[in-house]
């Protein structure tokens, strides 16, 4: 009971403090209402957007299997209509019995008028070649019946192809009368051109510069002014070149010649010693032997050189002895008899 009392008493009191607790905590409410709010709506939108994507990326799948699959069926059709066509084509044209059969009946017609043509070229050029060697034959009989027409028999003195003794003349015979005698003619002497510097500077060379007297005469009326000649303007422009002395003929022609002829000498020279024999210029001089004629025991004399020996001039008296052995075949030689029965 007190205590029913004692809260009695403070309900006042309570409901002012529920009434300002509620007061003060409505603000705070809102605001976590808001905020509460704009958290689902964010997580909506990321479920939404997400689950859109999933379905943008489904519907890109069944599209692609379905283009995909109509592709396919497009290809396979085009490909049977190209295979029905090719095949007709080719059963039509390629492969046809008659059309092949027609096709080697005009092979073969074109191939026997061709062979035919040939042939009758081939007897054509044949023809032509024995008209051209008989020709040639002819021509060949005809040179030597004119080269031999002194052989012609006269009426005094018979030829040798018209012999008493045979009862008709040799076909040479005829052909002699038929022909001309054979004439040499003179070979023609070809005048050689001058080339020499005083042709070209006189300008009677082929090789020249033209001369006024060989160009045309000009019939054209003469220009009014204060105009030179045209005879005198070509006459100065071909004239002929006059050399000085100094081009004609140089000083030292002569200085010039012995060089040449000296340097073409000292070409020529094995060394550049100059050899007098009819001096006494190698008088003082000792004389230097070759160096495989000579030795420190004197000079070798030529039938010295080859390998003879000479005890005189031995260092020591033992022999040379040799590094390898001789050879069986040629220490045998000499000493056996070969089965001729000569010493081998």
């Amino acid at each position: 009971m007190a205590t029913l009392a004692r809260l009695q008493a403070r309900s006042s009191t309570v409901g002012n403090q529920y009434y300002f607790r509620n007061s003060v905590v409505d603000p705070f409410r809102k605001k976590e209402n808001d905020a509460a709010v704009k958290i689902q709506s964010w997580f909506r939108g990321c479920q939404v957007r997400a689950y859109i994507r999933h379905l943008n990326r489904i519907v890109t799948i069944i599209q692609k299997w379905w283009r995909s699959f109509l592709g396919r069926k497009q290809y396979q059709l085009t490909v049977q209509i190209q295979r029905r066509w090719r095949g007709y084509r080719v059963r039509k044209y390629l492969f046809n019995y008659y059309y092949l059969k027609e096709y080697l009946k005009v092979v073969s017609e074109t191939n026997d008028a061709i062979r035919k043509a040939l042939e009758e070229f081939a007897e054509m050029k044949e023809r032509e070649e024995k008209k051209a060697n008989l020709e040639r034959e002819e021509k060949k009989r005809d040179y030597q019946a004119r080269k031999m027409h002194y052989l012609l028999s006269t009426k005094q003195i018979p030829g040798i192809y018209n012999s008493p003794f045979r009862k008709e003349p040799d076909p040479w015979e005829l052909q002699l009368q038929k022909a001309k005698p054979l004439t040499h003619r003179r070979p023609k002497v070809k005048q050689k051109d001058s080339t020499s510097l005083t042709d070209w500077l006189a300008c009677t060379s082929a090789r020249s510069f033209p001369r006024s007297e060989i160009l045309p005469p000009i019939n054209r009326k003469q220009c009014q002014g204060p105009f030179r000649d045209i005879t005198e303007v070509l006459e100065q422009r071909y004239r002929p070149l006059e050399p000085t002395l100094r081009v004609a003929e140089p000083i030292d022609e002569l200085k010039l010649a012995r060089e040449e002829l000296r340097r073409e000498e000292w070409l020529q020279n094995v060394n550049d010693n100059m050899f007098l024999p009819f001096s006494s210029y190698h008088k003082n001089e000792k004389y230097i032997p070759s160096m495989h004629l000579s030795s420190k025991y004197g000079p070798i004399s030529y039938k010295e050189q080859f390998r003879s020996e000479n005890p005189k001039k031995w260092i020591c008296d033992k022999d040379f002895q040799t590094v390898l052995p001789s050879f069986e075949l040629f220490s045998k030689y000499g000493k056996l008899y070969s089965k001729a029965g000569q010493i081998v």
